[in-house]
C-alpha cells in the first residue's frame, strides 16, 4: 500500500501563485510515475501532469502547461507542484496520485490517490 497526503492548498487572487506538496508513504517504490490530477465542482476529474521517479522530465495538460512546474525529491518522498499565474478557472480539488507506468494520463490507470487539497482562485 502507498498512501498519499496532500497539503498546501487555500485561497489565492488570480495572477498570483501556489504550491501543493505530495507525501508519499508505505510501500514506496522507485518506479512510481506521480501525477497530479484536479476535479472542479461537477466536473470530471482530469490530468494535470505528471513525473516519473527519475524526475527527468515531466508532462502536462495543455491547460496548465507554461504555468506549471511538477518536480520532486526522493528523499523526501515528496513531489511538488508549483502553480504560477493562477486563474480562477484553476479553481478545483488537486490530488496527486501514483502509478507503476508512465504515459498513464486517465484516473482509472492510477492506483493509489490522496485525499486531495482545495485550491480556489479569485478573480
Amino acid at each position: 500500500q502507498v498512501q498519499l497526503v496532500e497539503s498546501g492548498g487555500g485561497l489565492v487572487q488570480a495572477g498570483g501563485s501556489l504550491r501543493l506538496s505530495c507525501a508519499a508513504s508505505g510501500r514506496t517504490s522507485r518506479s512510481s510515475v506521480m501525477g497530479w490530477f484536479r476535479q472542479a465542482p461537477g466536473k470530471e476529474r482530469e490530468f494535470v501532469g505528471v513525473i516519473p521517479w527519475s524526475g527527468a522530465f515531466t508532462n502536462y495538460a495543455g491547460s496548465v502547461k507554461g504555468r506549471f512546474i511538477i518536480s520532486r525529491d526522493n528523499a523526501k518522498n515528496t513531489v511538488y507542484l508549483q502553480m504560477n499565474s493562477l486563474k480562477p478557472e484553476d479553481t478545483a480539488v488537486y490530488y496527486c496520485a501514483a502509478t507503476k507506468d508512465w504515459g498513464r494520463y486517465l484516473k482509472g490507470e492510477y492506483k493509489y490517490w490522496g485525499q486531495g487539497t482545495q485550491v480556489t482562485v479569485s478573480s
